[in-house]
């Protein structure tokens, strides 16, 4: 896999918010993060509905992780799908740290939400695609929710293989929705431009596929994002969602993109802004490794990702 940086930019993105996952209360997180000098990888986990390790990561770039092993470990291209699948099944299914908080899960519905559960939060998307590969359904991805699963899932096999009717059928295996697979797309999309070294690459995507009715709504939220280029990052956030699902979390990804200069500044923005701030960190991170490079990505930051070794393992082979 080629520029193998990317992946792990989001992966360190996602690892420096996860402690501060899911706080939608702003007066609760301003007085977690007040007076620190360091509000990445926080060392106590502040997350409202679960609790891990700091340095691990969450269920969104956890279905990336699984895509990367899968990845690895597979020498047939025809069988990586088939591969992931089980893979999927088998990190969060039956048996697994996800499932078992799942149960938990249900019986906190039924009574008052007392405090974070202790372990990982298994995803709508990832917990109906392990039912629809249950039940051999020939597309698994789930249709309940418009979340960044599926993007997670792409970002690796992207770098591995950045062919659209397969993009697509890895997206829509984990996440089978129109709006799913738009924005997936369009994220890996920007990332390819930056990637590839335009200058602007937020910009160059509105100008390439203004016209594509295919990508007509994100091109629009794009422009509505743009328009508010000087409004404090954390304000933009709340307008357009700081909850996980799309166009809100793609919109807040793009206002931290077009804002920051680099990778490090454009994460803590993230961090602050509060919600589902680790979706929009997979987009943001993967975005700026692509933009500006590796070494853009704080080293210290690297060495306290747990996932990253695996990562930078393979990087260079």
């Amino acid at each position: 896999m080629d520029n193998l940086h990317i992946f792990l930019g989001a992966t360190v993105a996602d690892a420096a918010t996860r402690p501060l996952h899911w706080v939608y209360d702003p007066k609760k997180l301003n007085q977690y993060i007040k007076g620190k000098k360091e509000i990445a990888f926080l060392k106590k986990s502040r997350s409202p509905f679960y609790s891990i390790k700091t340095g691990k990561v969450s269920g969104y770039n956890d279905v990336g992780q699984v895509m990367f092993r899968t990845l690895i470990s597979t020498k047939k291209k025809s069988d990586i799908l088939k591969n992931f699948k089980r893979n999927i099944v088998k990190n969060f299914g039956p048996g697994s740290a996800y499932w078992k908080n799942l149960k938990l899960r249900k019986k906190y519905k039924k009574i008052k939400w007392k405090g974070p559960m202790n372990g990982p939060w298994i995803h709508q998307n990832i917990l109906e695609t392990i039912q629809n590969i249950k039940t051999k359904k020939s597309t698994t991805g789930g249709k309940k929710v418009n979340e960044s699963d599926g993007y997670c899932a792409a970002l690796p096999y992207f770098l591995y293989n950045n062919s659209e009717p397969d993009l697509k059928r890895i997206i829509k295996s984990v996440a089978n929705s129109k709006v799913n697979e738009t924005y997936a797309l369009a994220k890996l999309e920007i990332i390819d431009l930056a990637m590839k070294g335009e200058k602007s690459p937020v910009n160059a995507f509105a100008r390439k596929y203004g016209r594509k009715r295919y990508f007509k709504d994100v091109v629009a939220n794009i422009k509505k994002v743009l328009r508010l280029k000087k409004h404090n990052h954390t304000k933009v956030v709340k307008k357009f969602g700081k909850a996980c699902s799309y166009p809100g979390t793609f919109m807040g990804s793009i206002h931290a993109m077009i804002t920051s200069n680099n990778y490090k500044s454009a994460i803590i923005k993230t961090i602050k802004a509060g919600g589902c701030n680790c979706s929009r960190a997979n987009f943001v991170g993967a975005y700026f490794a692509a933009y500006k490079g590796f070494k853009n990505i704080p080293s210290p930051w690297i060495k306290k990702t747990f996932p990253a070794k695996n990562i930078l393992k393979n990087l260079y082979l």
